[in-house]
Order: structure tokens, then C-alpha cells, then sequence
């Protein structure tokens, strides 16, 4: 049985295809119609969200699949080991797509549970933005290879799933990234990439921006700890320090790269509000890509093959 914790899950090929049919599905949304006829999508959000959920929800209606959507805190997940709640609900359930704080009570939900497991973001990783993410920069450049991402922000869950993504399509990553998030920021894994030729470091933003095909950016704080009082000293220094590396008309001086951010938006911290509505702005069909990589995911892992 196959999960999808992060990207290390699947191989260049597998990446690849699922991104081919993704894009096939966007295009032809009649393809994918049935397909999860008596399947049940099991939901688990331990984190705000908008995307994830939405996308996951309708994604898995739109193949004939019905979805069961559970808050964290108003389920025993809050009160009892993971291993027996993951053993129960993966009993009903034919997927299980989980949004929590961290990689490893995920890593023992997948461990217990009966049928494939989606991870729909993180402390350590987000993989199914960074589909998205590349399915953007297939569509939009029509190759992935020869394309340069520059992202721009804190180190985080985004951040290394996209390398990953990058590491697997042939896509050159370029990162400004001031600060890492811990644990999400891992050492060993920039030192391989780098090593690999995949990933490159600068804090050089203008000099980077005018090399890459896309620049893309992500909150400089994470959306739990945003409107929280007790992490407010620490986003007033986040901000003190990023402000210098927002996507701006300013630092994007002279650069054409298409522009890109897996939201929600902060208007004034890590982007301008000109940037966000550019004409180079990829942001909304980036959002809406979600859809489709989730729709192919889930049917690579329920082994469901596209006619």
C-alpha cells in the first residue's frame, strides 16, 4: 500500500505521470466522471484551512466519491493514541487525507491505517502544493525542465517539498530564504540538494529574481500561530527581518518571471497587493490547480487508472 506523506513517496516517473494527469483531467474533466463511484474520502484537519479543503472535497465529488470531513479537537483523535483512531476510521474509509501540525503524528496515522494516506500539509512538508506548484510551471512554460523557480520567504514545509518537486521534474530551485521554520528546515537535505545541482542559496533577492522563470513566495508566519497573542514578539521580528525580501515592484525591477503564492495572502508583508493582481500573476490558477493534482493523487493511490 502506497501513502503520500511527501514527495520521497514517489519517483521521477510518478511524479511525472501524475502531473500528466492532472493536466489531462483539468483539460477533460469528463475523463475522471465515476471513477471513485463507492469510494470514501476520510477528511482530518488538525489546521485552518480553505484550499485543502475544498479542493479534496469537490475533487473527490466531481470522480463519484463522497467525502467525510472531521475536525481534530472535536474528535478522539484529540484524547486517544492515533494508531487505535487511525485502525477505526480506515475501516470505513477508502483514503484518508490529513491535515496536521505535525509530520509525525501523520507518519503514525499512515503507519495504522488500512488504506492510503495523503498528506494534505505539515510541519515538515506539503506535498500536494508543490504538485500544484509544478503543474502551474508545466502548463503555463509547457516543460519543466530548463524552468527556475526562485522562492522567496521563510524556510518551511513549502519550501522542501518544493525542492523535492523540483528534484524529481529537473526543475533548478533557487532560494531566499533569510530563516527556516523548525523543524521543517533540514540541513542534510539543502547540503544534498545543493550537492545534486538541484537547489542554489542566495540572499542576493534582486539578483536572483532577474534568473528565474517564476518567483514565488509564502506567509512569513505560519497560519496557527498568525492572529496568535503569545507569537506576537516573534512575527514583529519575523516582519522586521522579511520586509526587505517582499515580492515588490521594487525588488521584481526588471525581472519578467511569472508570479506565484500557495496563499492565503497578507497584502503589505510577504507580497505587494501590485504584485498579487500583476498581469504576471499565476496565484489563482496555482489555487485552482489544487483540484486537479488532488483528483490524480487520489486516484494513483486507490491504483484507479484514467481511460
Amino acid at each position: 500500500m502506497k501513502h503520500c506523506l511527501s514527495l520521497k513517496d514517489f519517483t521521477p516517473g510518478e511524479v511525472t505521470g501524475l502531473l500528466d494527469n492532472a493536466l489531462r483531467l483539468k483539460k477533460n474533466p469528463s475523463l475522471g466522471r465515476g471513477l471513485m463511484a463507492g469510494r470514501w474520502l476520510f477528511m482530518l484537519f488538525q489546521k485552518t484551512s480553505t484550499r485543502t479543503r475544498l479542493s479534496f472535497e469537490v475533487g473527490a465529488g466531481q470522480l463519484g466519491g463522497h467525502s467525510v470531513v472531521m475536525d481534530w479537537d472535536s474528535s478522539n483523535f484529540a484524547i486517544s493514541p492515533i494508531r487505535y483512531e487511525a485502525r477505526y476510521v480506515s475501516s470505513h474509509a477508502s483514503i484518508i487525507m490529513a491535515r496536521l501540525k505535525k509530520h509525525s503524528d501523520l507518519t503514525q496515522l499512515a503507519e495504522h491505517s488500512r488504506v492510503p494516506v495523503i498528506n494534505g500539509c505539515d510541519d515538515m512538508f506539503h506535498p500536494c502544493q508543490a504538485l500544484a506548484d509544478l503543474l502551474t510551471v508545466y502548463e503555463t512554460a509547457g516543460s519543466l525542465k530548463g524552468q527556475t523557480v526562485c522562492y522567496v520567504g521563510i524556510h518551511n514545509n513549502v519550501a522542501n517539498s518544493l525542492a523535492l518537486g523540483c528534484q524529481r521534474t529537473g526543475v533548478k530551485l533557487i532560494l531566499v530564504t533569510p530563516e527556516g521554520n523548525q523543524p521543517a528546515h533540514d540541513p542534510r537535505m539543502l547540503e544534498e540538494w545543493e550537492a545534486q545541482g538541484v537547489v542554489e542559496r542566495t540572499l542576493d533577492l534582486k539578483e536572483a529574481v532577474l534568473r528565474a522563470d517564476f518567483v514565488y513566495t509564502d506567509t512569513w508566519v505560519d497560519m496557527e500561530f498568525f492572529r496568535d497573542p503569545a507569537f506576537k514578539a516573534e512575527k514583529e521580528r519575523r516582519i522586521n527581518l522579511m520586509l526587505p525580501y517582499q515580492l515588490n515592484e521594487k525588488n521584481l525591477a526588471g525581472s519578467q518571471a511569472y508570479i506565484l503564492h500557495d496563499m492565503p495572502i497578507h497584502p503589505g508583508f510577504e507580497i505587494s497587493e501590485s504584485m498579487v493582481e500583476s498581469p504576471r500573476s499565476l496565484i489563482y490558477q496555482q489555487a485552482e490547480n489544487r483540484l486537479y493534482v488532488q483528483q490524480a493523487l487520489m486516484l494513483h493511490l486507490l491504483d484507479i487508472p484514467l481511460p
